[in-house]
């Protein structure tokens, strides 16, 4: 299911192309996702902030979108049910996997569709319903802010193919973002620990990080990485960190890799690399897991 939409224009086309184009099509569809440390911004929409978590405590939130651009822009706003793949991607579904709950039918927002002004925002009421319904355990579906403004994006030329019949097809994309809506009902079991810490370079350049996050329990966990360096004198050197990393359920695991920035005179060849998984800083200060590895030449 595409979130990337193609737009096309142009006349009429030969059946015996119709194939060429929809294999266009399926290449050009995909799924886009952007965060930032407090917002998601993605063209020139911010959208603060960039989850929405109800628990026991909560039954209503508050979402400010705002136009940072220089036009008049209109967004629709729906809800839509994805997966989290093993790797940390995502893709959009209908049917919910073994363990999974959708959280769709216990939400309620309004407007559905808002147009801002350049530098105006708006505020959209999001609300819980349905309490009575909920089992205990984690229900989650996700936002979905889609452009409806045809325009290019600033400084990308727009996409114009021809064939030799003189075809003109011009594909013109229209963006969209997601962030997760998430209802917690009960106590959580939850679980994690990273495992297979791997340090290897890329091209021989970039070093980087590698590991898996092991999840287990009733709900999803998000939170802050940091990985410091500790030199055998006890040195200790932060040389990566990621902020707003979840495992969602029901996956139990998640392969993740961070690239790492040393500062000059670190040597990534003694020592050891010690990595820490909390809760962030606007949640309660939590540790949720620890792994160490240690270096050699």
């Amino acid at each position: 299911m595409s979130i990337l939409n193609a737009f096309y224009s142009g006349r009429s086309f030969p059946s015996c192309r119709q194939s060429f184009f929809s294999i266009l099509f399926a290449v050009l569809s995909g799924v886009l996702f952007l965060i930032s440390a407090n917002s998601i911004a993605q063209g020139n929409l911010l959208i603060t902030p960039r989850r929405v978590v109800f628990d026991a405590s909560t039954r209503s939130f508050d979402l400010n979108l705002a136009n940072t651009g220089k036009d008049t822009a209109t967004y629709s706003i729906s809800l839509i049910q994805i997966r989290m793949t093993g790797d940390g991607g995502f893709q959009q579904i209908t049917q919910p996997d073994s363990g999974q709950q959708f959280a769709d039918r216990f939400i309620r927002f309004f407007p559905r569709s808002v147009t801002l002004g350049p530098g105006e925002s708006q505020t959209v009421k999001v609300q819980l319903v349905r309490q009575n319904e909920l089992k205990p355990g984690e229900y989650r579906s996700h936002f979905y802010f889609r452009s409806e403004k045809k325009a290019t994006p600033l400084g990308e030329p727009a996409v114009v193919l021809q064939d030799t019949a003189a075809l003109t097809v011009q594909l013109t994309p229209i963006f969209g973002i997601t962030i997760p809506v998430i209802i917690q009902n009960g106590t959580s079991d939850m679980k994690v620990a990273m495992s297979g810490l791997v340090f290897s370079y890329i091209n021989d350049t970039v070093p980087q990080l590698s590991f898996v996050f092991k999840r287990s329990g009733n709900m999803s966990v998000y939170g802050n990485i940091a990985v410091d360096h500790i030199s055998p004198q006890g040195k200790i050197t932060r040389v990566g960190i990621a902020n707003g990393v979840a495992v969602y359920t029901p996956n139990s695991s998640r392969k993740f890799a961070l690239n790492l920035n040393v500062p000059k005179g670190i040597d990534l060849k003694s020592g050891k690399l010690k990595v820490t998984y909390s809760a962030p800083s606007d949640l309660k200060m939590k540790k949720y897991a620890e792994a160490e590895l240690v270096l050699q030449r």
